[in-house]
């Protein structure tokens, strides 16, 4: 059986002593599309930093690649091929598009593969991360995150705020970037019916918990599980 490239276990973690994360366990196969959704303050954007270890991990592991990075920095869980974009982007106001990319840069990586995704940021490039649009900060920080050549990369709400044509284009490219082979993709999102048609797989977490993981489609087929966890069915998001 393949190593998964993602394994959580027994995941208990949260800000100081405050606990957010009930035992979390999931395997996340490589090239997977996983969707991790649920209401708002269930503990999604807390998983995906607990995964970057940027939250209190109290116990169980966390396994990249079957090793364990329980005691891993942040910055070097990157080099373990995890790519955290943030909720809050945090893109570098006071440097152009291109020194934010660069500063995200490794291997060999290179300019041009970022302006090939995102031919806006080219056009953009000398301008300060600060004068984007929300739409356009949003391509600049998925770009750095994808030029430190993450083989995990994490999405954090990656459409919240933006308007209708930058989601479709985002998930084009998210399909793009799935299909290449090359990267595994966690995305937290609250527009569910985007988030099912793009995932192979669906977590729904309650109260920092699993309460379901399964194949997407069989949340598209049957919407009451939706209704009872999220308190949404497909017709009304």
């Amino acid at each position: 059986m393949t190593e998964p490239i993602l394994s959580l276990e027994n995941v208990v973690a949260g800000y100081g002593d405050t606990t957010v994360l009930h035992g979390i366990s999931f395997d996340v196969p490589a090239g997977e599309r996983l969707a991790i959704i649920g209401r708002n303050g269930v503990g999604k954007t807390t998983l995906l930093k607990t995964v970057m270890g940027l939250t209190r991990l109290h116990s169980g592991e966390i396994r990249m690649s079957g090793e364990v990075i329980n005691k891993v920095p942040p910055h070097r869980r990157a080099g373990t091929g995890l790519g955290l974009v943030p909720q809050t982007r945090d893109i570098f106001p006071s440097l152009s598009v291109e020194e934010n990319l660069l500063s995200g840069m490794k291997g060999d990586a290179t300019l041009e593969e970022a302006y090939d995704l995102f031919p806006r940021l080219k056009e953009r490039r000398r301008n300060g991360g600060g004068q984007l649009s929300g739409g356009e900060q949003q391509m600049l920080a998925i770009a750095r995150t994808l030029m430190g050549r993450p083989a995990v990369l994490m999405l954090d709400e990656p459409l919240e705020g933006l308007a209708p044509v930058i989601c479709d284009m985002l998930m084009e490219t998210f399909e793009t970037l799935a299909a290449d082979g090359r990267h595994t993709l966690l995305l937290v999102e609250q527009h569910t019916e985007l988030a099912l048609a793009f995932a192979d797989r669906v977590i729904i977490l309650d109260a920092g918990a699993v309460v379901h993981d399964g194949p997407a489609q069989a949340l598209r087929d049957d919407p009451a599980i939706l209704e009872r966890h999220v308190g949404v069915g497909l017709a009304e998001v």
